[in-house]
């Protein structure tokens, strides 16, 4: 019996897209694509403020010590149980995710995955997680551009520029700052922009935008009472620039050490346990560290009187007054703690709020400290202008995306006053620690492996390539104790003039060339004397199963050879790569990413 279609209009309607050009789809696509995104922003904001609205009764008293280790903890079990046993896959690190996915997965992203990190990181987040919400729905906005462009068998480029706008999309639509959604993919997710995709992008994080803003109203994400620009307060915001580079890169690196000792825990319920003592313990200490921490970013960015009286026992620290950054730098640089934690624990967040969140504090911190200092003095900086562009300055330097930073505090505060501070931090920050750090947060452990594409075209190019694709396997195979006259034979029936040599076991021992072979094979009398391995060469180096292409390159370079043997890491034979079909689909991949 045939199957009917239960949504008989999807069908119709694919049907009727897949009839048009391929550049018609990609902007209708990226329209719908940039929809999804935004009510996918606006469900994740209402579910993580309508749990902790649920919760609030329940944290009115932070005097009951118990809830702090119970409530993020639960949060994160849940994420944890929901992620084992109905997902069945890793969801976290979001934007990371989306890097892997078009360098190594043909911009390929797992259905679930369009409402799988909704679901997770809202009950993370909603329960006190110290972790960000900006990731999940990065990787939920590509994963809608992804398998909307599959689903309509569109190519690997335009799939691609789908899940950027999908990503762009989800950026625009949880801060409302749509330039900052394109920034986002020109510097964080490395696409290289062209007029192609500009269109595209441009469609998505408007429509995202707009949803966003008919869903949650028009009210900024960070609301903020600013004080008049002046030029006499540059050598602070210079100085700003060089404190967040250095704050920059001990977030990134305590982040990745962190990380590393945590994951050595193999135990996931006895990793979950620890890290919710942990983060329980810091949220008690320091109740900033308690979510996303936006909410208490709103006195600092309207020079509002701070106090955590009742709230945590070490409020008192606030009463003195050069205690007060001392108190702001400990949350700032515990932040990392409380973020890995949740992460570690079973949790889904992203670093992206986190480090929005240490920027603003590395901001006050900075600036209540030089106000201290000039106490004396008629003279003083603003605290809350401090405060926000301390937020690109962060930005800036783990992310290592000025333009992002710039262009997105000023869209989500109305910041455009602050412009030539936050240009001047922003860059001083991403310089700086360019010094000492090549890669950003998102980009460390993908350039680790050699996968990580980039803005040069030739590093995107064999990136994209792929071993497995270009080996040949239609070289004949020759044992190694045959004979010169069963060789021969072997020879008759190859069109190729290079022969592998395998063991019994399909091992790999090198090749014989028929130029090595030529003057003998017609003397019959040497059939029976004379046998493979006598004109066995050995082969300069190998190309392992699943190699970058970079390294394989570099493999050519240093043997100058024309042909490499394909091995398993048992040196178990698979084929050859030759240098000119690299060469060949190197030249039609370049084609494929420079076309306009």
């Amino acid at each position: 019996m045939e199957q009917k279609n239960a949504f008989p209009f999807l069908a119709t309607l694919r049907l009727k897209l897949m009839s048009l050009p391929e550049k018609n789809k990609l902007l209708i696509l990226s329209l719908v694509v940039g929809i999804c995104s935004g009510l996918a922003a606006v469900i994740l904001h209402t579910l993580i403020h309508g749990i902790r609205s649920g919760l609030s009764s329940l944290l009115a008293d932070r005097s009951d010590f118990l809830l702090f280790f119970v409530l993020p903890g639960i949060g994160m079990l849940f994420s944890l149980l929901i992620v084992k046993y109905l997902i069945k896959d890793n969801i976290g690190h979001g934007v990371t995710k989306v890097l892997v996915a078009v360098s190594k997965n043909e911009s390929r992203i797992k259905p679930h995955n369009m409402w799988s990190s909704i679901l997770t990181s809202s009950l993370t987040i909603g329960f006190g997680g110290s972790v960000g919400a900006e990731a999940p729905i990065v990787y939920t906005g590509a994963a809608i551009g992804s398998n909307f462009g599959r689903y309509l068998g569109l190519s690997y480029r335009s799939v691609t520029i789908l899940l950027g706008c999908g990503a762009a999309g989800a950026v625009a639509g949880i801060f409302k700052a749509p330039l900052a959604g394109v920034l986002f993919c020109l510097e964080i997710l490395l696409f290289n922009i062209s007029m192609t995709s500009m269109m595209p992008l441009l469609l998505s994080t408007v429509s995202a935008t707009v949803v966003s803003y008919l869903f949650l109203g028009d009210s900024r994400p960070f609301a903020c009472s600013l004080s008049p620009f002046s030029m006499v307060n540059m050598p602070f915001y210079l100085l700003l620039g060089f404190f967040c580079g250095g704050c920059s890169l001990y977030f990134l690196r305590t982040t990745l050490w962190l990380e590393d000792k945590l994951g050595g825990l193999k135990n996931r319920y006895l990793r979950w346990l620890l890290c919710a003592l942990g983060l329980g313990l810091l949220i008690f200490l320091f109740p900033p560290l308690y979510g996303e921490g936006y909410d208490f970013l709103h006195p600092l960015l309207n020079a509002e009187p701070i106090s955590f009286d009742g709230d945590t026992w070490l409020s008192g620290m606030l009463h003195i007054p050069w205690l007060v950054p001392v108190f702001f730098l400990l949350v700032m640089l515990l932040k990392v703690f409380s973020m890995t934690f949740t992460n570690a624990g079973g949790g889904t967040g992203g670093t992206f709020g986190p480090t929005l969140f240490s920027g603003a504090l590395a901001g006050f911190v900075l600036a209540r400290t030089v106000n201290l200092l000039l106490a004396g003095t008629s003279f003083s900086v603003p605290e809350q202008n401090f405060v926000l562009v301390g937020m690109a300055g962060l930005m800036a330097g783990v992310m290592q995306a000025p333009m992002t930073a710039i262009f997105l505090i000023a869209e989500i505060s109305g910041g455009y006053d602050l412009f030539l501070p936050l240009i001047l931090t922003a860059t001083i920050s991403f310089g700086t620690i360019r010094f000492a750090e090549k890669y950003s947060i998102y980009t460390k452990r993908i350039a680790q492996t050699g996968e990580l594409l980039t803005h040069d075209s030739d590093q995107a190019v064999l990136t994209l390539l792929k071993t497995s694709s270009l080996v040949e396997t239609d070289f004949s195979t020759v044992a190694i104790d045959a004979t010169l006259g069963e060789f021969v034979q072997v020879i008759s029936r190859s069109s190729r003039n290079i022969f592998p040599v395998i063991d019994s076991h399909h091992h790999f021992q090198g090749f014989v060339s028929l130029e090595d072979v030529r003057r003998d094979m017609f003397q019959t009398d040497l059939y029976e004397k004379r046998h493979v391995f006598n004109y066995m060469r050995s082969a300069p180096e190998y190309v392992y199963e699943g190699e970058g292409m970079e390294s394989v390159m570099r493999k050519f370079e240093k043997t100058d050879a024309w042909n490499l043997p394909v091995v398993k890491d048992d040196r178990t034979y698979i084929g050859f790569v030759s240098k000119s079909k690299i060469f060949s689909a190197y030249r039609n991949e370049l084609k494929v990413l420079s076309q306009d």
